[in-house]
């Protein structure tokens, strides 16, 4: 597998394990989801590769950048080139997507569901990885940015392609515990 490109040496990111040990008991909860949800035990339904590509697209959208490099590097030996960048292509576009489609849903005006959206969203189309498992980074993206429209699509469009629930549950989980621990360590820094 490709190493992952902007990630500096691993003397230089903290790992993992020091990120975990660097959250405080008041989040002790956290710690231990953080050391599960990352694992096929603890996410269950998805594979090795999926886990992953949810945690790097988690860690981007909860934008704590030290976080971040910590989780890429600890997916270094698990993603190859195109998982990487199919997990910040889904944080990115997802980062446009989620504002533009949670106006849609707030404003309550259905003039503005009639006009066209207007933006480009070309890696939907071709993520460069299977469009469910991107389907799956863009729902715990979606998620995260808290877009009540995207969760729901991104979710309908998995069910109705054999994802189950259980699959679609631990992609979420993930996002959930990536989303507060890069809260918390935001906080305490």
């Amino acid at each position: 597998m490709e190493t992952l490109d902007r990630v500096e040496t691993l003397d230089r990111v903290e790992t993992l394990d020091a990120v975990r040990d660097r959250i405080p008991d008041y989040a002790r909860d956290l710690k231990l989801n953080l050391g599960s949800v990352l694992t096929t035990d603890g996410a269950p339904g998805l594979s090795e590769q999926q886990i992953w590509a949810v945690a790097v697209a988690s860690a981007i959208a909860s934008r704590n950048v030290e976080f971040t490099r910590a989780i890429e590097a600890a997916a270094a030996g698990r993603l190859d080139a195109a998982h990487l960048q199919a997990a910040r292509s889904a944080a990115a576009i997802m980062g446009m997507n989620n504002i533009y489609y949670r106006f849609l849903h707030l404003v309550e005006d259905a003039e503005y569901q009639t006009l066209p959206a207007r933006l480009r969203m070309n890696v939907i189309g071709n993520p460069g990885i299977d469009k469910l498992d991107f389907e799956l980074l863009s729902l715990a993206v979606s998620a995260i940015n808290g877009c009540g429209l995207c969760v729901s699509s991104h979710e309908k469009k998995l069910r109705a392609h054999g994802i189950t629930r259980e699959q679609i549950q631990s992609a979420v989980r993930i996002a959930s515990v990536i989303h507060a621990v890069a809260g918390v360590l935001e906080y305490n820094a």
